[in-house]
């Protein structure tokens, strides 16, 4: 079982926080669609003898495709493909990409799940984050598509500079009132080279206050426990039988085809990735070349990513696997690094697995980043 990701290039304008891949340029679009279809064709040897369970469109901005677009690059991977029967399809989408008429069209399409980037139902956090769509068309686009897909999936941030308490409970509460199965929920981060950098460091702007960002996550993750979601990934939310199947390949180790610039594949023992520059990535696709890198990982980069992602779900770090894959000297140091966490009760074992605990949840990477086997000093 493996997932294919494609990776859409274009934004309408430029988020103020991030720092993916994309152009606000769609004059390539056409050249890019056609790149995205060579390369599905060109890697399918890759996953002759493997079932494909999800394709996942991401970005930058998929939805700036039309409905027919998408389902183009959909037939593609399913004539190059070994696709199982009923696959999990996501789109990511902006609200203001999802008129009617739009909705209407990807409910007729394969697609069968969007995640939808609302990030906030306050104007004024839109406006500081520079984000394309206005809270009305938040809330009109969750209306409308709770009444046409069964899935659904959005995306709220924390920790934004005049975020207060009150107002993200407000955020929390309005998500919920549209009786959606899944919530993927961020804290504001702080990049390098983006436009939010620059007005934090010119004063225009606060920077992110950590430990108001961590009171909101601890009342997020009370909140939608509460209302039946399984808090199954560090920063995902599910109710039982709507978790991402994607991107629970992506924790549980499975392998992914990454198709578009900068997109990312992993097979299990290696990694590689495409070049980040549209024009570059579609010449390499012209000429027959994979424009891309490649990396073989090593025992200890593989124990790392395993500690790194099973730390971040609920499903934890298994001793056994990690004794039967790596060898037990590498069992007895996740061991002895883990004891002072689960001593100061961040960490603790169920059995044979090392899970994080509740006030650990928000550090989880900082602790994952404690138990990696490190290389050696040279003498």
């Amino acid at each position: 079982m493996a997932g294919i990701y494609i990776h859409i290039p274009f934004c309408k304008q430029a988020c103020h926080y991030c720092d993916f891949h994309f152009s606000t340029q769609l004059k390539k679009k056409d050249e890019m669609l056609w790149a995205l279809q060579e390369e599905l064709r060109l890697r399918a040897n890759e996953f002759q003898d493997t079932t494909v369970s999800t394709i996942y469109f991401g970005g930058g901005t998929p939805s700036v495709l039309s409905a027919s677009e998408i389902e183009q690059l959909i037939q593609t991977a399913y004539s190059h493909y070994k696709v199982e029967e009923s696959p999990e399809i996501t789109l990511e989408a902006n609200p203001d990409d999802l008129s009617s008429q739009k909705l209407t069209e990807l409910a007729a399409s394969p697609v069968n799940r969007l995640s939808i980037g609302v990030q906030s139902f306050f104007e004024e956090d839109l406006k500081l984050m520079n984000r394309a769509h206005s809270e009305k068309q938040a809330k009109d686009s969750l209306k409308q598509a709770s009444q046409l897909f069964s899935n659904i999936s959005i995306d709220l941030i924390y920790g934004i500079p005049f975020l207060d308490d009150a107002k993200w409970e407000t955020n929390i509460k309005t998500a919920l009132s549209y009786g959606i199965s899944h919530i993927s929920s961020y804290a504001l981060t702080v990049e390098p080279r983006t436009a939010l950098k620059k007005f934090i460091e010119k004063g225009i702007i606060p920077d992110v206050d950590d430990a108001q960002a961590e009171a909101q996550f601890q009342h997020l993750v009370t909140s939608l426990e509460q209302e039946g979601f399984l808090h199954y990934e560090l920063s995902n939310f599910g109710k039982p039988g709507f978790f991402s199947k994607n991107n629970s390949a992506y924790w549980q180790g499975k392998s992914y085809l990454g198709i578009g610039p900068s997109a990312h594949s992993f097979s299990g023992t290696q990694r590689s990735w495409n070049i980040a520059n549209n024009a570059k990535y579609i010449q390499g696709i012209k000429t027959g070349e994979l424009p891309q890198e490649m990396e073989t990982l090593s025992q200890r980069d593989r124990y790392n990513e395993y500690v790194m992602t099973g730390l971040r779900t609920m499903w934890g770090v298994s001793l056994t696997r990690v004794s039967e894959e790596f060898g037990s000297h590498f069992k007895d140091y996740l061991l002895q690094q883990a004891e002072r966490h689960i001593a100061a009760r961040f960490l603790f074992l169920d059995g044979d697995t090392l899970l994080v605990t509740k006030q650990g949840k928000f550090l989880s990477d900082g602790l994952a980043a404690d138990l990696f086997m490190l290389p050696l000093k040279k003498k």
